[in-house]
């Protein structure tokens, strides 16, 4: 096979993109659907408000007996009822020249149109409740202090759309309208493999030559934190037919195959080829820093990133090329978290004519933003990327970039839609 140029970030991510869609919906509980994107129309089965009720706690009232009232000149009224929340209301009336006491929630009783709160009355004889008289230092309007009857939604009305993405407040609203179950879009099901005869697992002790395989564990929370669910097949040494067996293995058991290692030129990286071989290649190269050598293609079928083995390299390339495919799969219709300009407080050499990615911190200044790096930029370290907010883009010329220069930063604390 003819070797792949180089692409460009922005090459890559389009090629890694195309032709994603969608997965395919599954009904789950309500509380299972937070986080996820509505795959049909939710309907309410009633009216939300299911009747009119009091907003407040008070006097349920004809506004045209309390036209004028103020403080300087209450009006009086003879308290005829009580309404609490839960109860039906149906023995409370208003008449004119009366009130009915009202609790918050209680339906509004028959011949009042408002409620005036507690707050705006005054006792004048009795307890405030049944039989008692008192005086409103309010003129309600009509309609004041009380939710309507199918102010929100009608029963068979369209609660939330497809598209719309369950956040807590929605879960409110779906399990006021009778959703119990709602149909989401399927979580992307991601393998998640490690190549080299040089790790280990995370409770094994390194001998001489060895190191443990933190990528595996990194990757895997990174896709739950994204939304998917990881499968986590362990490790593969460098051997190429354990390792074909290991790529078909993941690509047949998963809607998308993330492996760390093998992916460069040495003598012992066989997964590019390997690639090439049982699938499509999109590239072997990006023109980026950290992690020049991203494999990226299909294999059976599903979206397959072939990512650097030093945890940095893998940990920016998730965020560039993984995470976005996973946004689609997931059905958000945005899949880029938002970009900012901000003022870089320190120089930056570049040595390449490649796009940097500094892992940095954003802080807030006077009139804007400013960025730092968060640490040692080593491809083999993390306490940068575990320190970082954002990746500070650097998509110029090889040379120095001075402090005070304004500079795009891919944020990595919000989430992606926001403004």
């Amino acid at each position: 096979m003819a070797e792949i140029r180089e692409l460009t970030v922005t090459e890559a991510r389009a090629r890694v993109l195309a032709g994603v869609g969608p997965l395919e919906s599954e009904t789950v509980p309500l509380l299972a659907a937070l986080g996820r994107v509505l795959a049909e129309h939710a309907v309410s089965d009633i009216d939300v408000a299911p009747f009119d009720n009091s907003m407040m706690d008070g006097f349920a009232v004809r506004a045209a007996d309390l036209a004028g009232a103020r403080e300087a000149a209450p009006v009086a009224l003879d308290v005829t009822g009580a309404v609490f929340a839960g109860e039906d209301g149906a023995g409370a009336c208003v008449v004119p020249g009366s009130a009915v006491r009202i609790m918050t929630g209680a339906p509004v009783p028959a011949g009042a149109d408002a409620v005036v709160m507690v707050e705006r009355t005054a006792v004048l004889s009795g307890d405030g409740g049944v039989g008692s008289r008192v005086a409103l230092a309010h003129a309600p309007d009509v309609g004041e202090n009380v939710r309507r009857r199918g102010e929100e939604v009608e029963a068979g009305g369209v609660v939330l759309r497809a598209g719309e993405v369950v956040d807590p407040a929605a879960v409110g609203l779906l399990a006021a309208t009778g959703n119990a179950r709602v149909a989401v879009r399927r979580r992307p099901l991601v393998a998640v493999l490690s190549t080299g005869d040089e790790l280990v697992s995370v409770g094994d002790r390194p001998r001489a030559g060895q190191i443990r395989d933190a990528n595996s564990p990194m990757l895997a929370a990174l896709l739950a934190e994204a939304g998917a669910e990881p499968v986590v097949l362990g490790g593969v040494g460098d051997d190429e037919a354990a390792t074909r067996e290991a790529l078909l293995r993941a690509a047949a058991s998963a809607d998308a195959v993330v492996v760390t290692g093998g992916v460069s030129v040495g003598d012992r990286d066989f997964v590019g080829g390997l690639l090439g071989e049982l699938g499509e290649v999109y590239c072997r190269r990006v023109r980026m820093r950290p992690g020049a050598p991203n494999t990226l293609g299909r294999l059976g079928g599903v979206p397959f990133f072939g990512l650097p083995g030093n945890p940095t390299s893998a940990w920016v390339g998730f965020h560039l090329f993984v995470r976005p495919v996973l946004r689609a799969m997931a059905g958000f219709a945005t899949v880029d978290r938002p970009v900012v300009m901000a003022r870089l407080s320190h120089d930056v050499s570049k040595k390449q004519d490649r796009a940097y990615y500094v892992r940095g911190r954003l802080s807030s200044e006077p009139g804007g933003l400013s960025v730092e790096s968060a640490g040692p930029q080593s491809s083999a370290l993390l306490t940068a990327a575990h320190r970082a907010n954002c990746l500070i883009v650097l998509d110029l010329p090889a040379g120095l970039v001075p402090a005070g220069t304004f500079v795009p930063c891919l944020r990595l604390d919000v989430e992606e839609g926001t403004p």
